[in-house]
């Protein structure tokens, strides 16, 4: 976001002794020298041209790169549809956006909404150059972010791995923690506009969270085979049902119930929009950062 320089002028003269003195304000704007330069990887994508635009509206950050394999040599705040372009063309070349960029010796972040595969080359890439990293990529296998941490360690370089940006999703799994210490039951049903990796990240991450606290749940069911019943995740009794429907909203509903009562926390997902507060507030943590941390729940 440009940022507004505003200069202060008052002139004083001979004048009459009844005269009055009007200070003149002149105001100009022009391109903060301490923004955030930010490089999106995977801009052309739904979540990727919508972090182009928050990225450009937010304070202290301005859009610096995109990089893309579609949409080759267009103006991204075209492809996003923005009222004037930016004049940033998409690249496919991470490594000669990072070039231009570091050459301003100016704080800079990637951030990364690309493939698993790619994430471990697309990090050592930015710290090469200067630069540190938001990822944001379902899926990261446990190995990669183990090996991430150590490079990063090693280099000295702040890396911010985010398995969600929602922070509706973040206070979902903070409340479901609480309350598994008061019940023995727990379930968690959610639903997706279309059938891709089910269980989804979130589910599988909030039943990961419950079965580390070393509780067994639902006792009297455990054993069941039943299909369904759903999908029994770990060892601790957590289930998980997926329901795939055309237009329904991503949902995420975990039911907890002890004698008398149930308990139930839901978190609905409508637009992509619902991500950028979190990534917003990830760019900006993560120049701070000299190693790699693991979800946003500590900067909330």
């Amino acid at each position: 976001m440009a940022a507004l320089s505003c200069h202060f002028h008052c002139a004083i003269q001979q004048l009459p002794r009844n005269a009055r003195v009007r200070p003149s304000f002149t105001c100009s704007v022009r391109p903060s020298q301490n923004n955030i330069k930010v490089v999106v990887n995977g801009a052309a994508k739904e979540i990727g041209r919508a972090a182009v635009v928050a990225v450009t509206k937010a304070r202290g950050m301005e859009v610096a790169g995109a990089v893309d394999s579609y949409f080759i040599g267009e103006d991204i705040g075209k492809v996003c549809d923005m009222e004037e372009p930016l004049e940033i063309p998409i690249m496919n070349d991470l490594t000669m956006v990072l070039g231009s960029i570091s050459q301003s010796k100016e704080t800079g972040v990637v951030v990364d909404f690309t493939e698993p595969s790619a994430v471990y080359d697309n990090v050592k890439q930015a710290t090469a150059f200067g630069l540190k990293s938001v990822v944001y990529v379902p899926r990261i296998k446990l190995d990669t972010i183990s090996a991430l941490s150590a490079f990063c360690e090693k280099a000295s370089m702040g890396c911010l791995v985010a398995p969600t940006l929602s922070i509706g999703s973040i206070l979902l799994q903070q409340a479901a923690i609480s309350a598994s210490f008061h019940y023995n039951n727990a379930e968690i049903v959610e639903s997706r506009a279309h059938a891709t990796d089910l269980p989804s990240p979130d589910a599988v991450q909030i039943a990961n969270n419950l079965s580390n606290l070393g509780q067994i749940y639902n006792r009297e069911d455990i054993a069941t085979d039943v299909l369904a019943r759903g999908q029994l995740l770990g060892e601790d009794g957590v289930r998980v049902h997926s329901m795939v429907l055309p237009g329904l909203p991503s949902s995420t509903t975990v039911y907890f119930s002890g004698p008398g009562e149930v308990y139930t926390i839901k978190h609905d997902i409508t637009d992509v929009q619902c991500l950028m507060p979190g990534l917003l507030l990830a760019i900006r943590k993560v120049v701070r950062l000299k190693h790699l941390v693991y979800g946003l729940e500590k900067f909330l």
